[in-house]
């Protein structure tokens, strides 16, 4: 063999041991640096992710964990409906909604999906976004962390197997605000954000349409998260002048995601 040729094999056993190093140390989890810089890193989940657990279709990215309000500085206000009721009730308020261009955010209650499946898809198929407000309509945040869990996912399976999501968001049940807990266990089941809201109608009490209307129409501003209900007569009257004396303020009615990105 002469000099040169000599030369030529010594470098290519050079280069094909330099190869199984490096495969060495990919397969016990330190990639080469040549690959560290040009593929991305792929982390590994602290636990499977359940199958209910897709997640969902939005994000809010810089906000907090809990979002009570939007940006101050627009001319939008997110109103949000807990979901449960009289369908009756509740196709007659979409159709106010979408009748003056709104768009609402409906967070339902899941055996309320189980009772009225169809009112899923017309959540959805009227332009509103579809989110979860727990199975049972419990006191979640006084719940064990397996039955607070429970009420999460258990909602969120029925909302996936009725539109192949999981929703937009998850409000907690009977509170304003989450636990730390609570969000959480949001967070494990899929949902980034808690949505909570700045402004409560006190529909719920059913103080008559006249005092809804003055409640919201007192209390928005840009960036309001109205907390309202479904199947409730007085707040289906109460939601056109409610639009009206929104929009006269020069407010958009928006589903919460537009509202906060």
């Amino acid at each position: 063999m002469t000099s040169p040729d000599r030369r030529s094999v010594l470098r290519a056993a050079a280069v094909a041991a330099a190869g199984a190093a490096a495969t060495a140390c990919t397969r016990s989890g330190a990639a080469p640096a040549a690959a560290r810089a040009t593929a991305p890193a792929t982390p590994r989940p602290a636990s499977p992710r359940p199958a209910h657990a897709a997640r969902p279709p939005t994000r809010a990215p810089g906000l907090p964990a809990q979002i009570a309000h939007g940006p101050r500085r627009g001319d939008a206000v997110a109103l949000t409906f807990h979901g449960q009721g009289d369908p009756k009730t509740a196709t007659a308020l979409l159709r106010e909604a979408e009748r003056a261009g709104a768009r609402l955010t409906v967070l339902a209650v899941g055996t309320w999906l189980d009772e009225q499946p169809a009112m899923a898809r017309r959540i959805l198929d009227g332009g509103h976004e579809l989110g979860n407000h727990t199975l049972h309509h419990r006191t979640i945040c006084a719940l064990p962390e397996d039955e607070a869990y429970a009420e999460i996912t258990g909602c969120a399976d029925r909302l996936r197997a009725l539109t192949g999501t999981i929703g937009s968001w998850f409000r907690p049940s009977r509170t304003q605000y989450a636990t730390d807990q609570v969000i959480r266990l949001a967070r494990r089941a899929g949902y980034p954000h808690v949505l909570s809201y700045d402004l409560d109608s006190l529909d719920a009490d059913d103080p008559g349409a006249p005092a809804v209307q003055r409640t919201v129409l007192d209390g928005a501003r840009p960036g309001s998260v109205v907390s309202l209900h479904l199947g409730h007569p007085g707040t289906v009257a109460a939601l056109p002048p409610i639009l009206d004396g929104l929009h006269r303020r020069g407010l958009r009615a928006v589903t919460t995601t537009e509202l906060v990105t």
